[in-house]
């Protein structure tokens, strides 16, 4: 029959190293939640960013439908001002 070897075991020692690794776990933790602040309050400007973009571009959709009213608008009085007048003789 197999007989395991006597280990001893530094039970202090082993507390202590893993008092540092949940340490190091939650400082981790922390930095991580650091970090997903930092992304998010980067996400918020460029969204931000990205609807200001979209009021710009609906206005500039806006002012070119207006420029192409005006267009219109000054094409047909144009065409009335040259238009011929039945009273006036061609020569």
């Amino acid at each position: 029959m197999w007989r395991r070897p006597h280990v001893r075991v530094d039970i202090a020692a082993s507390w202590r190293r893993a008092r540092e690794q949940f340490a190091a776990l939650g400082a981790e933790r922390d930095a991580l939640r650091e970090d997903l602040a930092r992304v998010r309050a980067q996400r918020d400007e460029a969204l931000d960013l990205v609807r200001q973009l979209q009021v710009c571009i609906q206005e500039r959709w806006r002012a070119e439908e207006r420029c192409r009213e005006l267009y219109r608008e000054r094409d047909i009085a144009r065409a009335q001002a040259a238009q011929r007048n039945d009273d006036t003789p061609l020569h």
